[in-house]
Order: structure tokens, then C-alpha cells, then sequence
């Protein structure tokens, strides 16, 4: 098994006088992060070389683009009862009329943007300017983070999918919090919006965005943070692929640990390894295509047409993007946690540019980026098993994408991981870095 050294990362801290920085600048970032420190229990610290370009950062939506979503929602025609609408049989056929009747009377009149948007912003938020070093564009990435004052802190990554965000992390951040004071937290937690996806620079007008680009520009962002020495990636959903990609194409990137490895049965494998709970996965993976994924054919075969008029309605985008939170769990999420989500989409508009994952990976023809041979994980690479996932896949198959050195099955939890079970999940970040990082 490979075993990851530890590395020493320095950072900002109220100990640090002032005056030991070269430029006036320098003076005022530093007490700056002093003030996030302080606002933030002492988790705000910014590593010291990453002091002068990472910018604090605030969610405050304007409150006439609450009053816009009220009027549009208000106005908002819903469609007659249906056979299909009034049957639910557990969403197979699509939300529910009475689902949707609901949901809008909710968000419309109990539902508070501004009691999320402050818990919200009792996390750590900066943004950075990172650049695509292979296609020389530049892009403002939005990040979450929890930066530890221990200096073995191990660096790690967390990156959400579609139609999720960085807020899935949010109560694993909490669990976090709660458990260790920024002296003691073992880890640096680096949460970011993938490009496209809420406060991140949208991804470029005049050519094809891809996760290999997402990846690097990850990467990039972990370097300028001062952890190019090592990290870890975690991840969902796309964030899968990318940290996958990130492990095979990246040296700083020294692990990976995921919790979807969606890809097609392997030419080669010990099938009689495969236990009971895995075969309901995989009869549950077999639904996927059959059931679940006309949803990735539409967005990757026709994005722009869905996203426009997702776009234009929010009624629409809580319908379409509410399916898949009530499907692709194993329990029922908050309402409130479900309806943060679409907010978050319907304020920042980029429901139109977060779809661009889906042209390379669900493109009849295309192969997922676990399927790749390219992106086969020579370093060490952890799973998790949650049997409500769209796809469980065995170990089985998992051990022929990568060095396989930790796996671990679950007996709830869906798609979500990070808000269904995120005390599971967390836990298993944990065992595999102690595993790996020594």
C-alpha cells in the first residue's frame, strides 16, 4: 500500500505580526484574514502564500431578485391533474401534482432565503483567481473552507455534482466544527463550486469545456493555496469524474476517495466475490438506463434547449431539479435543504451553464471517466458504497479502475451522501486518509 507523507503547511495566523510582510497589501491581507479568523472561530486563517490574491466573499442576493422569483413564481401556471401526475408510484413516472402544488406554496410562503443565505454565510467564503494553465484562460472560482491551524493538516477537496453544489458539504463542514478546534482539526477543507455552478466564473463562449479542464483548474487552485506538496480529492456525482481525473493526471493530487463509480461491467473481474447487497446494487444500477437516465440524454444531447427553459420559470426548475432530490435518496431530505439548492440555481442563472459535463460523459458512444483506461488510479483510491445510489457498483468492478486500498458498504444512504449520511461519509473520509497519509 502506498503511504502518503505528511507535509507542513504554514499559515496566517494572530501570532504572525504584520510588519514581517513586504508591502503595504500584504499588511492589509493580513489583517484581514485575521478578521476572518475571528469571525469564523479561528477556521478563516489563509495559508500565507496564498494571502494576496484569495478575496473574502459574501452571499447577499438582492432583494429584488427575491421579489422577481415571488412574482414569477406567484404567476407561474400549473398543469392539470394527470394520470402520470397523480399517481406517484415512488416518482417512477415523475413528481407528483400534489408535490409540485405544495413545494411552490412553501417556497412562496414559508420558505425563508434569508435565514439560509446567513447560515450559509457562517462559512468560511473566499474566491480566487485561478488560471486553466493548459488552455490559458483565467477564472474566479467560489470556494468554501475550513483551514486548519494545525500544521500536519492534511488538504482535502470535496466536489459536488449536478444538480447539487458546494452546499452538500455544508454539514459535513459542520461535523467538522463540532468535532475539532481549529489547533486540532486534522485536516484543511477546501469546498469549491465547480466552474459553472453558483459564484465560479462560467465556463468559455468559443470552445468545448470539459471535466479534464475542471480538474486542472482544481488543481491549480489546491497549488495556489500552498498545497501543491499533496492533497486529497473526494467526490460525487461529476465531482467523481473530476477527482478522478485530478488523481490520474495530477502529481499533487495523492488520493482519491469517491462515493459514485459509475461505470459499465469490466471485461475482467471476480464475480463470485460480488455479495447479496451488491448484486440489489447492480440490479439497481440496471434500472439506470432503462428508468432514471433520459434526464442525462436530454442534457447531453440537447443542454442548451432544457437549460433555456429551465431558465425561465422557476416553477419549472423546482419541478425538474425536485425530481431528482425526492428519487435519488434513500430518505426524504428537508424540504427547506431541497428548495436552498433550486434557489441557489435560479438566483445565480447557472442552471444554462452547469450542464456542460453531461455532452462527454452521456453521449451515446462516449465512455464515463471510470470507464476511461486513461484515468486508471495508479495511487491509492477509496470507495463508498451507499445502496440508494443511482449505480452501485461492487468492489469488484471498482478494483479494476484503480489501486483499490479502502472499500466500505453501507446499509442506508443514497445519491446525496454528503447530506443524507454525512456522518458516514465523513467517517469514511477519515479512515481512508488515515490509511493513506502517514
Amino acid at each position: 500500500m502506498i503511504k502518503i507523507q505528511r507535509i507542513s503547511i504554514k499559515m496566517v495566523s494572530s501570532t504572525v505580526s504584520v510588519d514581517s510582510f513586504d508591502t503595504q497589501n500584504s499588511k492589509s491581507r493580513a489583517r484581514e484574514s485575521e478578521h476572518l479568523a475571528n469571525m469564523f472561530g479561528g477556521y478563516g486563517i489563509l495559508p500565507l502564500v496564498a494571502l494576496n490574491t484569495i478575496s473574502p466573499f459574501t452571499i447577499n442576493i438582492p432583494q429584488s431578485e427575491l421579489n422577481y422569483l415571488e412574482n414569477s413564481l406567484r404567476f407561474s401556471r400549473l398543469g392539470g391533474v394527470t394520470y402520470e401526475s397523480k399517481t406517484e408510484r415512488n416518482q417512477t413516472l415523475g413528481v407528483s401534482h400534489t408535490w409540485v402544488q405544495e413545494t411552490r406554496e412553501y417556497w412562496l410562503n414559508n420558505f425563508d432565503w434569508r435565514h439560509e443565505e446567513e447560515h450559509i454565510n457562517s462559512f468560511p467564503q473566499f474566491t480566487a483567481p485561478v488560471q486553466d494553465v493548459s488552455a490559458t484562460e483565467n477564472y474566479t472560482i467560489h470556494f468554501t473552507a475550513l483551514f486548519s491551524k494545525n500544521e500536519s493538516a492534511v488538504p482535502l477537496i470535496f466536489l459536488h455534482g449536478w444538480p447539487g453544489s458546494f452546499l452538500e458539504f455544508l454539514p459535513i463542514i459542520s461535523l467538522l466544527r463540532d468535532k475539532y478546534p481549529p489547533e486540532e482539526l486534522p485536516y484543511h477543507v477546501i469546498v469549491p463550486s465547480m466552474p459553472g455552478y453558483a459564484f465560479s466564473s462560467h465556463p468559455p463562449l468559443d470552445k468545448e469545456f470539459r471535466l479534464e479542464n475542471v480538474a486542472r483548474i482544481f488543481d491549480t487552485l489546491m497549488i495556489d493555496l500552498g498545497f501543491g506538496s499533496g492533497y486529497i480529492a473526494q467526490g460525487g456525482d461529476v465531482g467523481s469524474g473530476v477527482a478522478r481525473i485530478m488523481g490520474a493526471e495530477h502529481e499533487s493530487c495523492k488520493a482519491v476517495h469517491l462515493n459514485l463509480n459509475l461505470m459499465n461491467e469490466p471485461k475482467s473481474y471476480n464475480a463470485s466475490s460480488i455479495t447479496s447487497a451488491e448484486k440489489d446494487g447492480l440490479a439497481r444500477a440496471s434500472e439506470f438506463p432503462r428508468t432514471v437516465a433520459a434526464y442525462a440524454l436530454l442534457q447531453a444531447t440537447r443542454p442548451s434547449t432544457i437549460s433555456t427553459v429551465l431558465n425561465s420559470n422557476p416553477l419549472a426548475l423546482m419541478t425538474y431539479l425536485g425530481e431528482k432530490f425526492l428519487a435519488w435518496v434513500d430518505k426524504p431530505l428537508p424540504i427547506d435543504t431541497i428548495l436552498t439548492d433550486i434557489s441557489l440555481y435560479w438566483f445565480t442563472q447557472t442552471i444554462t451553464t452547469s450542464l456542460y459535463p453531461y455532452p462527454q460523459v452521456f453521449t451515446p458512444g462516449n465512455i464515463s471517466p471510470h470507464d476511461d483506461p486513461k484515468w486508471h488510479l495508479n495511487k491509492p483510491f477509496g470507495l463508498s458504497w451507499f445502496p440508494k445510489e443511482i449505480a452501485p457498483i461492487p468492489r469488484a468492478w471498482a478494483e479494476t479502475t484503480g489501486d483499490l486500498v479502502f472499500y466500505r458498504m453501507h446499509d442506508e444512504g443514497g445519491h446525496f451522501a454528503a447530506l443524507e449520511e454525512p456522518q458516514a461519509l465523513l467517517q469514511d473520509v477519515e479512515d481512508f486518509v488515515q490509511r493513506v497519509w502517514v
